[in-house]
């Protein structure tokens, strides 16, 4: 039974568990300060065009979310984010148990734009209210959309006129860059945000984030707010080691590339067979919507997450490819939906 329910249910790409391995008989500095971490860090710092940024790295998405924002805000302040992100769904209120209200919009495409954003601070304008600091977007977006260079650019002059950070979380910025729609890079990302994370667990680490500080007034005594959060890993050799396997000959890159065409060829198979999305499929997420009867058939050979659908007699389906994803698999899939319906 294969399991299209996300992009983390295989240990490790061969080369990050070789890099880890590889540490085995070594002894390393601890808490991020070994040459590893420094040596992923200078890598990274190279490829997005940013010798100044601060690179810190931790063992999750969530904790790096709560830990970066609690760390950018102070307590008055608030997040700006979509109704579907991440940290105002699927992060237990960590944000709001930091002491800072997330403040959700809707948008039919999981991103922000500036048109969002204004009634919002327009309405937040004195201190009855909490005060309206970050905006908080991802890339690629929940649903399985992407920004355009043009929008994050919209983002980044609206954030500079109302005082604003602008934080991209990107768990899945492999997907989100290598995106056939994208016209966006990594050095462009790391550009025009305050600051962003690199997500690895999804893309070919065991578990491993790469957190890139890019405006210096949200470095200052950054490592104390790590710590403070239970973040500051003993063996940070271990976090370093992936990434510097992940960013060694574009890795990083080449495995999106290929879980986005995984993604691609299902979504062109779908629309071939007349089904239609509850998002523009983008990236390695494809959320398809079909006949409530045929994916409880699905349901009983391939592993899914269900999106809640308010539309009688129909579900949707999340196929979320991997770095792991195989062409047999998807031919697999193939062969088996057509002998359902």
């Amino acid at each position: 039974m294969y399991r299209f329910q996300n992009d983390y249910n295989e240990v490790a790409h061969p080369a990050v568990l070789k890099a880890i391995t590889d540490t085995a008989g070594h002894r390393h500095d601890g808490y991020g300060t070994d040459t590893l971490c420094g040596d992923a860090a200078a890598l990274i710092k190279q490829r997005i065009g940013q010798p100044q940024a601060d690179i810190h790295f931790f063992n999750g998405g969530t904790i790096t979310n709560l830990t970066a924002i609690s760390h950018f805000l102070r307590p008055h302040q608030a997040v700006l984010s979509v109704s579907t992100g991440h940290i105002a769904t699927h992060e237990t209120g960590a944000i709001e148990a930091t002491g800072h209200k997330v403040i959700t919009v809707f948008s039919p495409d999981g991103k922000l734009t500036p048109e969002h954003l204004k009634p919002v601070i327009a309405e937040h304008n004195d201190e009855h209210w909490v005060q309206p600091k970050l905006v908080y977007i991802t890339n690629s977006t929940e649903i399985g959309t992407v920004y355009r260079k043009a929008e994050l650019q919209a983002l980044r002059r609206f954030c500079d006129e109302h005082g604003l950070w602008l934080y991209l979380d990107g768990a899945r910025l492999a997907s989100g860059l290598m995106s056939a729609q994208s016209d966006l890079t990594i050095e462009d990302i790391a550009a025009l945000t305050d600051a962003f994370y690199i997500g690895g667990t999804k893309i070919g680490a065991i578990a491993a984030e790469a957190l890139v500080i890019n405006n210096p007034a949200l470095k200052d005594d950054f490592r104390f707010s790590i710590k403070q959060k239970g973040a500051l890993q003993a063996k940070g050799w271990l976090l370093g080691a992936q990434f510097l396997a992940l960013f060694t000959d574009d890795l990083y890159f080449s495995l999106g590339k290929h879980l986005n065409s995984m993604a691609g060829q299902l979504a062109a198979f779908f629309t071939e067979q007349g089904f239609t999305f509850l998002a523009p499929p983008e990236s390695n997420q494809v959320f398809v919507i079909l006949p409530s009867a045929l994916a409880e058939k699905l349901k009983k050979q391939f592993v899914f997450h269900e999106t809640l659908l308010q539309e009688p007699g129909k579900s949707c389906l999340r196929l979320c490819t991997s770095w792991a994803t195989t062409q047999h698999d998807i031919d697999d899939f193939k062969k088996t939906f057509l002998s359902l319906i």
